[in-house]
């Protein structure tokens, strides 16, 4: 497993941390391989109960990194980057989340298919996928206006600016705010609470809440998937990360 994912496992928690600090825990295709496969072991062992999901007091993820997402584009709906989300999507188990830092992209996405999020209050949220040429991912096109409403979407979608941990407690991604310093140590704690309760009486109550959008959601990542492949060939998306690679503003205006 790649050293840029850690896994460890105590107390019935196993705890996932994006280890890659010096590139602002960007995700590479190796890093999506090794998230799902961390997610299919986790869902396998009977003596993991819950998982958590945390980076640094800093940082929780930038998102994809660009130098390796267009060497390595999604070669199809098996490729890592959606092998993780389809399992983050149907893992039956507890998710929690510690998040510090900016949460880009999927830093973000990923958040709504977890069970419950802790953020230190230097947590900024940003899906910034119109920016890049692009549309969302994770089924966030779901998620994002179920939870916050169609016109706070729209803002957090369309212009795809960053709000911040007390915007996303107010609107129910965020259970609780709280100094960086804490917030690893507080998801823990309660994730080692969730672990405490019986295993068959936690997958029950997260399968019936899940139950009424499941496939809505899976439906939702292909066309998703089938749509950001096909922009990702397209001129606004070829400006954008290129002029993000160039280091300078995009110019859209003939796209």
């Amino acid at each position: 497993m790649s050293t840029d994912i850690l896994t460890h496992t105590e107390a019935g928690v196993m705890t996932i941390t994006f280890n890659r600090p010096e590139r602002k825990n960007s995700i590479t295709s190796a890093m999506y391989g090794a998230l799902a496969d961390a997610l299919a072991a986790a869902e396998a062992d009977a003596t993991v109960r819950v998982v958590l999901l945390q980076g640094q007091e800093s940082i929780f993820s930038a998102g994809n990194d660009i130098g390796d997402f267009l060497n390595k584009p999604p070669a199809g709906m098996d490729s890592p980057v959606f092998r993780f989300l389809r399992g983050i999507a149907a893992f039956p188990k507890p998710l929690v989340a510690a998040v510090c830092g900016p949460a880009v992209g999927v830093g973000t996405t990923l958040l709504f298919h977890c069970d419950l999020v802790y953020a230190g209050d230097n947590a900024a949220f940003s899906m910034p996928f119109v920016n890049l040429g692009l549309c969302p991912e994770a089924a966030s096109s779901l998620l994002v206006p179920q939870m916050l409403g169609y016109h706070r979407a729209a803002e957090a979608l369309l212009l795809g600016e960053p709000f911040m941990a007390e915007a996303a407690m107010e609107v129910g991604l965020v259970n609780r705010v709280v100094p960086p310093t804490e917030a690893n140590g507080i998801a823990q704690a309660i994730a080692r609470k969730l672990a405490a309760k019986p295993l068959s009486s936690l997958v029950e109550t997260k399968r019936l809440m899940k139950k009424g959008q499941q496939a809505l959601v899976i439906q939702q990542m292909a066309e998703e998937g089938a749509s950001f492949g096909r922009m990702l060939q397209e001129p606004a998306a070829k400006e954008a990360f290129g002029a993000f690679m160039q280091k300078r503003k995009p110019d859209f205006s003939q796209v």
